[in-house]
């Protein structure tokens, strides 16, 4: 809460910010719109009033986190087994099976924790940045670092930091559906209201949390943090526990099928021992065992803490994941429509060519010379003039480097003014700007109209086609000379040509007079041409390469000139050399329109040209319907409706807008191609992770339901104790599976197709895969206590417990040895993921390290029912295990080979 109301709504004088006039509204909030607040002010006013954040809820007490892992029907069925245990006497069962659910909370805790840990390292390094002017020059910082009376530019895309109140604005439109519930975008402007003005309709205020969908603006801020009207709301809007992901569902519902398996089991081998003559007792023992042996435990917790950790890493490599199911939907990623500007290319822009009616200069040609020596003064200088006056953006020079705050093409213009000794400040301040016409995807124009020593004058810039479309004059010389078709023919076609030596091609353009009531974009005189370059990111050709091979679709979608997009798509290779077809914008019927051939047409094609945010969004549709799943970049505040509709919307960090990022599943810190594909890659390997440890899990603990089964059906002499399987459960369970869940991933992993994202984390074919391998530690653990008993410790008085141990111990090194065998096998055994995966090493060590402190703590061994074992025995238990890997490593081979699954 605001620690001052110095600064508030209503002030002193009663009257509230909205009914304020311009100079008491400065006076009111101590603003300077010449020169900004200072910085030292501005941190003493940030020392009074707090940071400009909305309070978070509070976090879940450690307490209830730790209550939480009581919840589970897993937790249910041990504690049905512990009271079993009670009730017929066996009270060191009983209290084993209850420090077991204590340990498992206590495993169960750190692993949500620190899940709950790095979501929120996660969150602090998602921050808005806004335009603040202070000491004389407008600068980017912090949200949370503003404080009320500065002064901030918002333009389109720019979520509103704070409330402030409007005084200057060119055609703003913002989105307050978050807080009114008003679906249609409201127009703001700067005028005094009556005092009695409702909320929604206070149209000179903006307020925190809403979207500038049009125009641009200057305001001066009036409330921060919670002394705003999104933080009122605040205090009354409760807490809401986080809905599951649907891996989080599904594995849920992997460990209840579990469970509902092992009742029907329980029940079955209960009745049938029952039957055969076994004592109740001793049946209810083998009940309790096989309850004990179907708990996989921390199933869901190790899931979860592998996509926090997965996002967290992926934060490393500069794509921040907004949402835990987004991680779920990399893997299966099929097709990446993406923007070109700053995504495939580098974002760094600068003016190579410049044409004009009386000349053409070309960087690249050193003979030109510089461009005032080639174009005829007053064009040159025209050119300038619509490069420094028709742009938002602010550019320093410091020790050589430029400093930058604005649209990268825009700064382009303005280093190249620099370059060429203009005076951008004395410009502007020598031509102010009356009135402003905003550049949008629609028009492809932006206007503004400037106040000269002549007279009135507008500039304007925007899309080759469009500005030439608006103009009906071209200079000549001294004079105007009437646009015909021929000409403005002849000038597409030079900018065509630009175009395809892969150069960004904007239009200039001026008109004298003009009044800020007038449509500025009308009856203009066509000025010349700009040729920027951007040149492609080194890594992105390697990223297209890897994309093919991973059977990935990559699509580039821009609204820039189609020569440019083609000449650019057949650098990365996009597209090959001679494939040069391309759709545009123009000729893409509206999406009810689409017909079969259309939709083909679309599909086929790898490259769309001066594509509108709507067109973006029908495609997203076409891909969708046909069963692709999307990635979709953007970063316009009119891309929103195509990134939320995208499987995985994907914003730019650098250039993307608010908008853009609010809606998006994730977000590209350095705006790069490459990263999305280091974000699907890693998106695999993290389900290729969950699958693995699922699949370890599963077939661990079948593994067991299977030898206490064919134990008791087999009516042998001896059995595995509740006690022992839940040591076994704690040994081999949850260190290798967590070492599971961080495996780098297989080096083949980007070779394959991309896996459907509805089918289950363990199909069919993996049921299968998983009955086979606990078949073979079954069988191969029973068949070890036979030849343990037949071969070595024929008549041995001790042989009931011998035979226990042996089945004990096999069983373990049977499934510590089992988790190398959940290594692709498109490699050689030692150069298997898994095998160079440190932490697996690090966790069999451990559960050894455990296994030898059982051995040696008389009172552990006792407990446990181990008694000493030769040298023979344990070669046996060993060899067992070895033996029960290599045949599941041969089968798996076998399967391959094949080209079926087990």
């Amino acid at each position: 809460m605001i620690k001052n109301n110095k600064y508030s709504v209503l002030g002193e004088s009663g009257i509230p910010i909205w009914a304020l006039r311009e100079d008491e509204l400065f006076s009111r909030l101590g603003a300077d719109i010449v020169h900004g607040l200072s910085t030292t002010e501005a941190a003493a006013r940030l020392e009074s009033v707090g940071p400009n954040a909305i309070s978070q809820s509070e976090q879940t007490p450690t307490w209830v986190i730790f209550l939480r892992q009581f919840k589970s029907p897993i937790v249910v069925l041990l504690v049905v087994a512990a009271g079993l245990s009670f009730a017929f006497q066996e009270w060191l069962d009983g209290i084993a099976i209850l420090v077991v659910i204590f340990i498992n909370a206590i495993i169960g805790f750190y692993m949500e924790f620190q899940a709950q840990r790095s979501m929120d390292a996660l969150k602090k390094m998602v921050s808005i940045s806004v335009k603040v002017f202070r000491d004389g020059s407008l600068s980017e910082i912090n949200s949370e670092m503003l404080v009320p009376g500065d002064v901030i530019y918002l333009e389109a895309g720019d979520m509103t930091p704070a409330d402030a109140r409007l005084y200057n604005s060119a055609q703003m439109q913002v989105d307050e559906a978050s807080l009114t519930g008003e679906s249609v975008p409201v127009q703001k402007a700067s005028a005094v209201l009556p005092a009695d003005t409702p909320l929604a309709e206070q149209s000179n205020l903006l307020f925190k949390g809403t979207f500038v969908t049009k125009g641009n603006g200057w305001a001066v801020v009036a409330g921060t943090g919670m002394n705003t009207e999104l933080g009122k709301i605040a205090h009354l809007v409760g807490t809401s526990e986080q809905a599951a992901t649907p891996l989080e569902k599904k594995l849920a519902g992997l460990s209840n099928r579990l469970i509902k398996i092992t009742v029907g089991l329980v029940i079955v081998i209960f009745v049938v021992g029952v039957i055969g003559g076994k004592p109740i007792v001793e049946m209810l023992e083998t009940a309790i065992a096989l309850a004990v042996a179907a708990v996989p435990e921390g199933l869901p917790i190790v899931a979860t803490l592998a996509l926090a950790q997965g996002m967290l890493k992926l934060a490393r490599h500069n794509v921040i994941v907004r949402k835990l199911s987004a991680v779920e939907t990399l893997g299966g990623t099929t097709v990446i429509c993406t923007d070109k500007t700053g995504t495939l290319t580098q974002n760094k822009m600068e003016v190579e060519a410049l044409a004009s009616p009386g000349g053409i200069w070309a960087k690249r040609d050193d003979k030109t010379g510089p461009p005032a020596g080639r174009l005829p003064k007053t064009q040159y200088e025209r050119l300038l003039q619509i490069a420094v006056l028709c742009n938002n953006a602010d550019i320093a020079t410091q020790k050589g480097e430029f400093t930058e705050i604005g649209d990268p093409l825009e700064t382009g213009l303005l280093k190249f003014a620099l370059r060429q000794g203009a005076d951008i400040a004395g410009l502007r301040l020598q031509y102010p700007k009356i009135s402003e016409m905003p550049f949008n995807s629609e028009t492809k124009i932006m206007a503004t109209l400037h106040q000269t020593p002549e007279g009135n004058m507008v500039f304007s810039k925007g899309a080759a086609e469009a500005i030439l479309e608006s103009c009906q004059f071209l200079v000549t010389a001294d004079t105007y000379s009437p646009m015909s078709q021929e000409i403005r023919a002849n000038w597409l076609a030079e900018a065509e040509k630009m175009a395809s030596q892969g150069l960004k091609v904007i239009a200039g353009a001026f008109k004298p007079g003009g009044q800020a009531s007038e449509q500025l974009d009308e009856n203009l005189v066509f000025a010349g041409l700009f040729g920027l370059i951007d040149p492609p990111r080194e890594e992105v050709p390697d990223a297209i390469r890897q994309c093919r091979e991973a059977g990935i679709a990559v699509v580039m979608v821009t609204g820039d000139h189609p020569a440019t997009a083609k000449a650019i798509g057949r650098q990365l290779g996009i597209t090959d050399a001679d494939d040069t077809d391309a759709v545009l914008g123009k000729d893409m019927p509206d999406y009810e329109e689409l017909d079969t051939t259309d939709k083909s047409r679309w599909i086929a094609t790898k490259i769309f040209a001066r594509v509108s945010p709507k067109q973006k969004l029908d495609l997203v549709k076409v891909f969708q319907e046909r069963k692709d799943v999307v990635g979709m970049t953007g970063d316009g505040v009119n891309d929103a409706p195509a990134l939320k509709k995208a499987d995985i919307g994907i914003a730019m960090g650098q250039r993307g807008t608010q908008v853009a990022q609010e809606v998006a599943d994730m977000v590209l810190r350095d705006d790069s191609f490459a990263s999305i594909v280091t974000a699907i890659r890693q998106g695999r390997v993290i389900f290729d992770n969950i699958r693995k440890f699922v699949i370890f899990l599963l077939s661990c603990n079948l593994s067991e339901l299977f030898v206490i089964a064919s134990v008791s059906l087999l009516f042998l002499h001896f059995q595995l104790k509740p006690l022992q399987i839940l040591f076994i459960n704690l040994v081999t369970d949850v260190l290798p599976a967590l070492a599971l869940g961080v495996t780098p991933g297989s080096p083949a992993i980007m070779s394959h197709n991309p896996r459907n994202p509805n089918e289950p984390i363990i199909d069919r074919a993996r049921w299968r895969r998983i009955i086979f391998y606990s078949i073979i530690l079954s069988a191969g653990t029973i068949g070890a206590v036979y030849f343990s008993h037949f071969f070595i410790h024929t008549g041995d008085e001790w042989l009931v417990q011998r035979c226990n141990n042996i089945l004990f111990f096999t069983l373990i090194f049977s499934q510590l040895f089992h988790v190398f065998n959940m290594g692709s096998i498109e490699a050689p055994f030692w150069r298997t993921e898994v095998v160079r995966n440190p932490y697996v090493w690090y966790a069999i060590a451990a559960c050894i390290f455990i296994l030898i402190g059982l051995y040696l703590i008389e009172p552990i061994r006792t407990a446990l029912s181990v008694m000493p074992m030769s040298a023979a025995d344990w070669a046996v238990s060993i060899g067992a295990g070895l033996l029960a890997m290599i045949i599941i490593r041969l089968g798996k081979h076998l399967e391959f080979f094949q080209n079926k699954k087990l």
